[in-house]
């Protein structure tokens, strides 16, 4: 067990917060540090037993394989072989999408331990856009692996708080640089060229980077349920509360039981709308309070989930967003999350 300790990426601490980490990472430890997208439990990728750790304090199976973190672009080379067929592809992506939340699977290099990628030959590569895990990736010199720091399974963080309650006690140390902007986790493709025509993206996961923002680059295809898993978030069941979790396809599917207790989980919150004015609720959560936008309820839905979590119901219900642009990422959470 560790005494773990939060220390605050502020202005005046960004120095102090980027040195500790980084001895902290030197040393074989774990880290809990903000991206743009959740809180990561970051270890040095190329120190197997450093790794060992992320499984074990997230009680995570090893057949599910992690995300690689470069600081720069040309740090690719290190973890990555690009095949000469996509290498064009994977340039134009990255200078398009990064640094930001786009996971690339590419090819693994022998540098690579086999325990990051679950003994698979590829690797999910990205380059965070968040200034103070860029600035640790940097000033390590090395490529950090970094899934989300909670608990297998379980709703991942967007504060350093949520990381406290998911992992105090398993890990030393957390870096809290405040709220995440994006709010889920990065968009996961695999890509597969096609002569004659643009690449074919398989979509392994729905995230801010939407399959609008990808086609003018390729064609984007989900892949297919039941494929064998490639990369990480491709578990049917994920990112789930403690409290029993259901997703709703319409407001006729939910048939109360007499003496339990339900909160709902609702896009607007408006007063008015069908699923919030067809029961009394013991408490309704907003994931987009009165403007109904998809940004905000993608950067508010765990948060939302964690808050609910806590209320004490006997099941949160969840109302279905729309499946345009950052919607496709929410109903993606939200699916996992009512899976188990």
């Amino acid at each position: 067990m560790f005494e773990t300790k939060i220390i605050e990426a502020t202005d005046d601490g960004m120095k102090e917060a980027q040195n500790e980490a980084v001895a902290c990472l030197r040393r074989g430890e774990l880290v809990a540090l903000p991206t743009e997208t959740v809180y990561g439990l970051a270890a040095d990728a190329f120190n197997a037993e450093a790794v060992a750790k992320i499984f074990a304090a997230k009680e995570r199976p090893e057949f599910d394989p992690l995300i690689v973190h470069i600081a720069s672009y040309t740090d690719l080379k290190t973890v990555a072989e690009v095949p000469e067929d996509i290498a064009d592809t994977v340039k134009k992506l990255a200078n398009e999408f990064w640094p930001g939340p786009l996971t690339i699977i590419l090819p693994k290099t022998p540098a690579v331990p086999d325990l990051v990628t679950s003994g698979l030959p590829t690797v999910a590569v990205r380059q965070s856009g968040h200034p103070i895990f860029r600035g640790i990736n940097q000033a390590l010199g090395r490529p950090i692996a970094a899934p989300s720091a909670n608990r297998f399974g379980r709703i991942s963080p967007t504060s350093a708080s949520a990381v406290m309650k998911e992992l105090g006690g398993r890990i030393p140390l957390i870096v809290d640089a405040g709220a995440c902007g994006e709010g889920v986790e990065s968009t996961i493709i695999r890509i597969e060229p096609r002569e004659g025509k643009k690449p074919l993206f398989y979509l392994h996961r729905a995230g801010p980077i939407t399959k609008e923002q990808l086609q003018p680059f390729g064609r984007v295809e989900k892949v297919k349920p039941g494929e064998k898993l490639q990369s990480p978030g491709q578990l049917d069941s994920h990112y789930a509360p403690l409290t029993p979790f259901r997703l709703l396809k319409s407001p006729e599917d939910f048939v109360p039981e007499e003496g339990k207790s339900y909160g709902l989980l609702s896009y607007k919150g408006e007063e008015g709308g069908e699923y919030v004015r067809m029961y009394d609720w013991d408490s309704v959560v907003s994931l987009s309070p009165g403007s109904g936008k998809l940004a905000e309820a993608a950067t508010r839905l765990f948060f939302a989930m964690r808050e609910m979590d806590e209320m004490g119901f006997d099941e949160i219900i969840a109302e279905p967003v729309s499946e345009t642009g950052l919607g496709v990422a929410i109903m993606d959470r939200l699916r996992r999350a009512s899976a188990r």
